[in-house]
């Protein structure tokens, strides 16, 4: 049984996040789906997000998990780790799309993590967890660990076990049962492989770069 604040925010994303459309979507990940989970707009009101901030909090410290900032890729990752960072008073990082074409060219904004610094991966909805994975990557090039990943929403089975196999705890908030939703089957040239989110390559860019939503 998920505790009554996991269960809270699993009330929240059934209710303000997902919604049927008459027509079928393409996600950022190119699969097609007439479910569709918006987790910026659930999480627009602070009520709202401090509940999806402290559970997932307490999700990972009921694992034993302490980590020093919390962070991940924009768009999806931004109010969470800024939220994150202020209920657990921990820092924030923002990964971009992008290195900066001018003045600092940095990908990471906010807190420049570093060997040393323990991290973890936020994101808000994943299908096959492109997004999150790039940001693992950068992530993992600055010397900073991960240790762990969460997801407020994932669609799919495919991120679950690109983490398994990096090694590194992986936490969905609420699964596509929990959402009474059918799971997403990707593409097959969308599904990201663990080895992608240490060594870049075409794939991984490509699936970072599409439309932020359900990626």
């Amino acid at each position: 049984m998920p505790s009554q604040l996991r269960a809270g925010l699993q009330q929240i994303l059934r209710t303000k996040a997902l919604s049927r459309r008459d027509e079928e979507i393409q996600l950022a990940c190119g699969a097609m789906s007439r479910d569709f989970i918006d987790g910026k707009e659930a999480l627009a009101a602070w009520r709202d997000l401090k509940v999806a901030c402290d559970a997932i909090v307490e999700a990972v410290g009921a694992a034993g998990i302490e980590f020093d900032a919390a962070g991940g890729l924009t768009l999806g990752a931004d109010a969470l780790a800024v939220g994150i960072a202020a209920v657990s008073d921990k820092q924030w990082f923002i990964v971009r799309k992008q290195q900066k074409g001018r003045g600092t060219r940095r990908r990471i904004e906010g807190l420049q993590v570093g060997r040393g610094d323990r991290v973890l991966l936020v994101e808000d909805v994943v299908t096959t967890g492109g997004s999150i994975l790039d940001a693992f990557r950068v992530v993992r090039q600055t010397g900073a660990e991960v240790v762990a990943a969460v997801t407020l929403a994932d669609r799919g089975d495919t991120a679950s076990g690109a983490f398994a196999g990096l090694g590194v705890p992986y936490f969905p908030m609420a699964t596509y049962t929990d959402l009474g939703i059918d799971p997403v089957v990707p593409p097959a040239d969308a599904l990201p492989k663990a080895e992608t989110a240490i060594t870049p390559s075409a794939g991984a860019t490509r699936d970072a770069t599409r439309p932020s939503g359900n990626a």
